[in-house]
């Protein structure tokens, strides 16, 4: 979930904002994602794929590391990267701990809270805002980080940074494109193995999600490093749409083992060579900008609402004409408390932080 909206970045480097919008396409698709499959079994999701997004993000940030820090890390040093990434990615870690930990307590359709002693939820809670996978709490499948389950890609974000820092940086090019390529047998073989690869959020499939960092953020700086970025006047609709149809590929067993993939390793690429290299209108600005900026706190703060959510489906089993209007009440609902996040919490912490 990186972003080329750090000040000191933009000081020295040209902003790719349409990327900036993809990515915010990318944190909706997810959000709608998890809504639909807490009641309809997974093959036949409507938006079936779009837990692919998970690794699109994971390529835009191999992208956007490499080509804001390639040329400033060795002069800048490890301390100071470090605490640059730290301040861009930790305080709605933090936030999204908090909303998962009131979320988990007063949830109006559960209880499950009663279960634990008082210091399993502060061991709960400590081990998230550390960023310590503790997949313990079975009634939530066993994720990673139980109190807000997004955060495990956060914790491969952090992996890749530090792996980046103290290694990739300094590999040519052609290590690096060796490197993409074995990653790649990677995600075919847990592709194979295990069916899909939406793995990486639960104790039982933890290794899936360093599989799926290891390609596509290696991909992304490739894409960077050989400077494949296509010239191109797709724009910013186009480029949403051409996005959002890999996530409405429909899922069939019989070859999902070759469609994700393939989606993972060529099109998600291909999808940050084009949106670096397409022409942004004017009038497509600002929602690129506005996209952008909301995509991470949407991504990380939106699970505390989907808990309850699951609770109340299962106490309440409403229709599917009810589900068509409170799903998007409550999408919005997140949008708006996404944004309230970002606004009053997250740029003005990382502004003082930053000083």
């Amino acid at each position: 979930m990186s972003n080329l909206s750090s000040p000191s970045v933009l000081k020295s480097k040209t902003h790719f904002e349409i990327l900036d919008g993809l990515r915010g396409i990318a944190a909706l698709g997810v959000v709608i994602f998890h809504f639909i499959e807490m009641y309809t079994p997974h093959p036949d999701d409507l938006i079936a794929h779009a837990y692919l997004a998970v690794d699109f993000f994971f390529c835009l940030s191999g992208f956007v590391v490499a080509y804001a820090y390639d040329d400033r890390l060795p002069q800048m040093g490890l301390k100071k990267f470090f605490k640059q990434r730290l301040i861009r990615l930790h305080p709605l870690v933090v936030l999204g701990t908090v909303l998962g930990l009131l979320g988990f307590i007063f949830d109006p359709f559960g209880n499950q809270w009663e279960a634990y002693s008082g210091w399993k939820i502060v061991l709960l809670f400590l081990a998230s805002v550390l960023m310590i996978p503790y997949p313990v709490m079975a009634e939530r499948a066993l994720n990673n980080f139980g109190l807000n389950a997004p955060a495990w890609t956060l914790f491969w974000e952090y992996v890749a940074n530090i792996v980046y820092a103290l290694v990739l940086h300094r590999l040519k090019r052609i290590w690096l494109l060796l490197l993409a390529i074995i990653a790649a047998g990677g995600i075919f073989y847990v592709t194979i193995t295990a069916g899909n690869i939406s793995g990486g959020w639960a104790g039982n499939n933890f290794w899936h999600g360093g599989a799926r960092v290891a390609f596509s953020f290696l991909a992304g700086m490739c894409i960077f490093r050989y400077q494949f970025i296509i010239k191109n006047r797709l724009g910013f609709p186009l480029m949403a749409l051409l996005l959002a149809l890999a996530f409405f590929v429909p899922f069939r067993d019989s070859w999902n083992w070759l469609v994700e993939p393939l989606i993972i390793v060529c099109y998600f690429p291909l999808l940050v060579s084009l949106g670096a290299g397409t022409i942004l209108s004017p009038s497509h600005q600002s929602i690129c900008r506005f996209s952008g900026q909301i995509s991470y706190p949407l991504y990380i703060t939106h699970y505390f609402v989907l808990w309850a959510f699951g609770n109340y489906y299962a106490q309440a089993q409403p229709s599917h004409q009810t589900l068509a209007w409170v799903i998007p009440l409550l999408i919005t609902l997140q949008i708006i408390i996404a944004y309230l996040a970002m606004k009053f919490y997250d740029l003005p912490i990382r502004k003082w932080l930053s000083r």
